[in-house]
């Protein structure tokens, strides 16, 4: 027997006595404060949020009896803050998943255990007039509710993430006032609200009263339309009153307090409509956000006059001959999507929290952001208008859950839903329209196809035709202007850009997902939707970590995520996946995007004469007066330092610029290097003046430097050597070693009586286990048993002449049941100074069928002395960089401790290599010593073991050891995108090869480390 739908599972309900939706705007007394922008300033303003009282309870069926009554005694109960999530406040339980629903799929109806929260809180209203009104605005509550004042019901409404207004004059009385709001974290509407993030229910964004006039402005629509050469625009300007007691209104436009335009406008019965031609307006693009006041003045019935002041922007948006275009021009999007995201308060964020993600998107070089999966609080969008960045306002709709039943359209696809699909895509329309910064609608996330989307595209075009709309899940963009994929591989996307006559123009919504250490391969992204016009940019996946704070017991910070509470099923750690740490630290995959989308390329065209070419990649913005900021240093040593400003470049030009630098001079030195640094002239809205856009480097290649050997005079003694059946000793006063004979290893080297090494180097195939490995791990680790790297001794020999012993240790290694493996030939030569040089041979043998065709990595592991903590080395940096992560880390020498060497991921995992690295130094106070690559390899040093990383679940859990652990790569393989895109490119792959690692130790002055990198003594 079928059950009968309560309220919040109606789906042919979309909400009870609900205001209709309109665009956001305020209203003022006087000019100065419509000036201010400042809603706090405006008429009949209150801000609602603050404590209020609050009981939560299992199901709404458990209410007390009468809670909703004006005299329902509250003041035993708990205090929640408002705005807020009820999970992060405490009560009912913190879940996280990615696709699933918490709850067995059965729509409409949603489980009798329904954590409902009641909050209560009381309202002074003071005498209003006849023609006032009481509009209480809710601008944020997951997932319904029911509204009630002094124990009457108002209304009800739902879809979490758009608002709901409510005129609740009728209900109030002079005096004291009840309100009543109980919210259900499950109703129908869950059932399109199953995005990938925390399930936080309750009052999440801020509640709003406002006292209006009953005759006041209700809506107010702008447009602007452009003519056939994009230079003048008509503006067009629509709206309506409550009702038709106002005649007339006066319009003014203003671009930087200038006044453009005024115009009168006329009323009838109610509604306006008006067009004016604005020559040569000022344009709006993400580049250069100008934008205008538009101004608007009338007088009510009762004497008072009102001003409302807009934002806007003249731009337009189109698809003309198959490409995007904002004011006739084809632009790029370097996106990212963005969560509501806080590591305090959940999904509740305020103003400067928006501010601060802005702000540092713009510092990074993103044009563009996708309101992943929801409509954002309407401020974010006036920042987005102000600071420059184009946004796809997307749907509060995702069915993803759906996707596991074998019937993804089971919803999106049933016309009893169509309602529901509608209400949502129409609210955020009529809310948003405004805000120049909105360049496509989008109807959702992940909820398959049906004929639903193609009711929502419709209601959309028919309130706003004036921009795009896009939907990922429509394959074959039937009622999308532009064709959407998500994750496509490179090969499947360069036939989409080469497919390209008649198409529709594509963008990726969600590509490079950051999740951990990665992503890797956004360069080849990068040039490939370069190189196609069809291909237009894309959106990384996604801005920021979700993770939730907490602190040890020794009061460290730390993040948790999906099944720290026990939560199941759930997704774990998925929702770290972003470009910023939960506190918004950049990760070392932003830094690495910043560099992939510059909107300025640096060429080499001839530096024997100083010339490079440079390229804008802007779309809109002339780049000249930009500093350029020229060093040319070899190694750490400065030799010259310059800065220009750059002429004149156009969008889409390039120009060649000879350096003012004495090449000459430079090519005295060694391994010169010519650092470029691209800096903002003044001030900006989002950087102060000296911010670096983006960098460049180039090695001068007459002055590369080739390492040789010199003979160095011997000053230590006789080698004393002890050859016994399970060691084997060299020694003198300079140093000692200790070999095994049983197991072919270096136990031991001491330099003037210290220990330098613990332990190695010994191979090893093996690395933490990235997120971008998730796919791969398990065969890996239980297939072709990776982690268990063993190398079975062949021979221990040894050779002794005047100034050196030469140990040659042959072994084979392999893992556990496999054919394949490698002859290993390791040639330790020791010289009277002590100086230990290592060349260790590996030719590969490939036996059986069972091959893995990537290994992690190919490289020796040593354990050393911990006291030595400081290091320096020359190589990229000075933040990580893996061999498709490295473009944004120029070759250079840096310095850091070992423990700053870590990258402090919120799930631990492998981190913290430096590639191209030609020698690295580690020092003790006075005491370093060098250890010098004769080819260019990556690094790590930690002072943990990789078994320690992989067990530590969370920052500050990673058990260090008494040592610090230095590897040496001869290669290893990038990090990709493969939590959720593309696996590591072949390029950047490590796979069975033969190898080779030739590297020499030794201690050295500490003031002469870059003149004693040069060569090497040994061989």
């Amino acid at each position: 027997m079928r059950r009968e739908m309560k309220r919040w599972e109606n789906i042919h309900l979309t909400g009870i006595n609900r205001l209709p939706a309109h665009t956001d705007f305020y209203r003022y007394e006087t000019k100065e404060n419509a000036k201010t922008f400042n809603k706090e300033n405006s008429i009949g303003y209150t801000l609602l949020d603050g404590v209020w009282k609050f009981l939560f309870v299992d199901s709404p069926e458990l209410s007390p009896k009468g809670f909703e009554a004006e005299y329902f005694a509250i003041e035993g109960l708990d205090d929640i803050e408002v705005p807020s999530s009820w999970q992060i406040k405490g009560y009912g339980n913190m879940h996280y998943t990615d696709v699933l629903y918490p709850f067995a799929i059965n729509p409409p109806f949603v489980p009798q255990e329904n954590p409902t929260g009641i909050y209560f809180r009381e309202l002074m209203v003071s005498d209003l007039a006849d023609d006032e009104a009481l509009i209480l605005k809710f601008n944020g509550v997951d997932s319904a509710f029911d509204l009630y004042v002094n124990g009457q019901h108002v209304g009800y409404s739902k879809v979490s993430r758009v608002p709901s207004e409510f005129d609740i004059t009728e209900y109030v009385k002079q005096g004291t006032n009840r309100l009543t709001v109980r919210v259900y974290q499950f109703s129908d509407g869950t059932y399109l609200e199953d995005q990938d993030m925390w399930w936080l229910s309750g009052i999440f964004r801020s509640v709003e009263l406002f006292k209006i006039n009953k005759n006041t402005l209700q809506d107010v629509i702008v447009e602007t339309l452009p003519d056939e050469n994009y230079e003048n625009f008509t503006l067009k300007i629509g709206g309506e009153f409550l009702t038709s007691n106002v005649k007339g209104l006066f319009a003014t436009l203003y671009h930087q307090n200038e006044k453009v335009d005024q115009f009168d406008i006329e009323v009838a019965d109610g509604k306006f409509e008006i067009s004016r031609l604005i020559e040569k307006p000022h344009l709006w693009n993400a580049e250069e956000p100008n934008l205008y006041h538009l101004v608007f003045e009338y007088c009510l019935p009762n004497g008072h006059k009102e001003i409302v002041p807009l934002r806007i922007g003249f731009r337009s948006i189109e698809v003309i001959d198959n490409e995007i275009r904002v004011n006739g021009k084809r632009i790029f999007f370097n996106g990212v999507n963005r969560h509501d995201s806080h590591p305090k308060t959940g999904r509740t964020v305020s103003y400067e929290d928006m501010l601060q993600d802005i702000k540092m998107m713009k510092q990074y070089n993103i044009n563009a952001v996708r309101s992943a999966h929801y409509p954002n609080n309407d401020v974010f969008y006036d920042l987005c208008d102000e600071y420059g960045l184009y946004v796809i306002d997307e749907a509060d709709l995702e069915c993803h859950g759906f996707e596991n039943t074998g019937n993804y359209n089971w919803i999106s696809d049933n016309e009893l839903w169509q309602k529901q699909y509608v209400d949502r895509a129409v609210r955020m329309v009529k809310r948003d329209r405004n805000h120049p910064s909105i360049v496509m609608w989008s109807l959702g996330n992940e909820s398959g196809a049906g004929r639903n989307f193609t009711a929502m595209y419709n209601a959309i075009k028919a309130i706003d035709p004036t921009r795009l709309v896009h939907y990922e899940g429509d394959r074959v963009a039937a009622y999308s202007d532009v064709y959407t994929t998500m994750y496509t591989r490179l090969k499947p996307l360069e036939e989409i850009g080469k497919n390209a006559e008649g198409k529709k123009p594509h963008i990726l919504c969600e590509y490079g997902h950051a999740m951990g250490n990665g992503p890797g391969g956004l360069t080849e992204y990068q040039q490939l939707m370069r190189k196609y016009p069809r291909l237009q940019g894309g959106f990384i996946w996604e801005w920021c970590d979700h993770g939730i704070e907490t602190t040890n017991e020794n009061g460290e910070t730390y993040y948790l995520y999906g099944g720290d509470y026990g939560d199941f099923p759930t997704n774990g750690n998925f929702c770290i996946d972003g470009l910023v740490y939960p506190d918004r630290t950049p990760s070392p995959g932003l830094i690495e995007y910043k560099k992939v989308i510059e909107p300025i390329v640096t060429e080499e065209v001839n530096l024997t004469e100083g010339k490079i070419r440079v390229k804008n990649l802007y779309d809109f913005k002339n780049i000249s007066g930009i500093v350029l900021h020229v060093e040319v240093k070899s190694f750490g040593t400065l030799i010259e330092e310059k800065e220009i400003k750059l002429p004149s470049i156009q969008a889409h030009e390039e120009v060649e610029i000879t350096l003012p630098i004495d090449v000459a001079k430079a090519a005295q030195y060694d391994d010169v290097r010519i650092y470029l640094s691209y800096r903002e002239a003044e001030d900006t809205l989002y950087a102060e003046k000296g911010h670096e856009i983006t960098k460049e480097s180039f090695l001068l290649e007459s002055t590369k430097l080739e390492k040789g050997v010199i003979t160095v005079a011997s000053i230590g003694s006789d080698f004393a050597i002890e050859d016994e059946a399970a060691q084997l000793k060299i020694e003198n006063d300079m140093f000692k070693a200790v070999f095994s004979n049983v197991y072919g290893t270096l136990e031991s080297f001491e330099s003037e009586g210290e220990e330098i090494i613990n332990k190695g180097p010994k191979v090893t195939l093996w690395r933490a286990i990235i997120d971008n490995d998730m796919y791969k791990k398990d065969d890996w680790i239980n297939k072709y048993f990776l982690k268990n790297t063993k190398e079975q001794l062949g021979e221990v020999t040894y050779e002794v002449s005047e100034d050196h012993v030469d140990v040659v240790i042959t072994k084979y290694v392999s893992t556990v049941n496999q054919a394949w493996g490698f002859h290993l030939t390791y040639n330790y030569r020791i010289t009277k100074n002590g100086v230990l040089n290592v060349d260790l041979k590996g030719e590969k043998v490939l036996r059986g069928i069972e091959i893995p065709e990537m290994l992690p990595r190919i490289g020796v592991t040593m354990h050393l002395n911990q006291d030595y903590s400081e290091v320096t080395w020359y190589g990229r940096g000075d933040s990580e960089s893996y061999q498709d992560t490295k473009r944004s880390q120029p070759i250079g020498l840096y310095n850091k401790t070992v423990e700053d060497m870590h990258t402090d991921y919120v799930y631990p995992q492998e981190n913290g290599s430096r590639c191209d690295t030609s020698f690295l130094a580690l020092a003790k106070g006075d005491h370093k010593y060098l250890i010098n690559f004769k080819e260019e390899y990556d690094f790590t040093i930690h002072d943990y073991e990789t078994s320690a990383l992989e067990e530590a679940k969370h920052r500050g859990n990673i058990k260090k050891s008494p040592f610090n652990v230095l590897t040496i790569d001869y290669k290893q393989s990038g990090v990709g995108s493969n939590s959720c895109g593309e696996e590591q490119l072949p390029r950047y792959r490590t796979v069975i090869e033969d190898f080779r690692l030739q590297f020499e130790i030794r201690k050295i002055e500490k003031d002469s480390l870059v003149e004693e990198s040069k060569f090497f003594t040994a061989r």
